[in-house]
């Protein structure tokens, strides 16, 4: 009996260190289960916010109003002069700034080129609207005799087109950079 019960005593100071290995154990696949579980949530997060906030777009360009300062039409032989006033914006809907090279906004009638504006290069903060004024000389010198340009100005309606392109970088939290080309 002596001896059952020193068998019994070393089972039971043995299974008090096999229980405390076990109970390590344990705690150390829990630490590994939160460990996964943290860098999979930061993987979730971080993955969202670069398709979503990291996401550049293209900055849209374009001309918000016209007015017409000084006009000239003569009937023979058939001609216009006229000086405008634009107003141009440069909507940025990055969350980085938009840098913008200078640029022209081209006027044409009926395909042929009557005048050209220049824009400054310049700066649209993140997510806003940057608004500039130019001034435009139009003139119909370059447009030939032919054209219906005769029956417009008696009808008192220039149709006129521009076109421009815009280029420039946005650059998002001073890291990442990206080149863009706005026509």
């Amino acid at each position: 009996m002596a001896g059952q019960s020193y068998e019994q005593r070393k089972t039971g100071t043995e299974s008090a260190p096999e229980a405390s290995k076990e109970l390590k154990r344990k705690k150390r696949m829990k630490l590994v289960v939160y460990a996964a579980a943290f860098a999979i949530f930061q993987t979730i997060v971080i993955l969202v916010f670069s398709l979503t906030v990291m996401r550049i777009k293209n900055p849209k360009f374009w001309l918000t109003s016209v007015t017409v300062e000084d006009l000239t039409a003569a009937p023979t032989p058939v001609s216009f002069n006229m000086k405008l006033s634009a107003q141009v914006a440069v909507k940025n809907t990055n969350f980085g700034h938009f840098k913008f090279d200078n640029t022209t906004i081209w006027f044409d009638y009926g395909g042929v080129g009557v005048g050209e504006a220049f824009v400054a290069r310049g700066r649209s903060k993140a997510r806003s609207t940057k608004k500039m004024n130019v001034t435009v000389e139009l003139n119909s010198n370059n447009i030939p005799n032919n054209s219906s340009l005769e029956n417009d100005i008696k009808a008192g309606f220039v149709a006129l087109t521009c076109h421009s392109k815009l280029s420039g970088k946005v650059q998002l939290m001073k890291l990442i950079k990206k080149k863009n080309l706005q026509k």
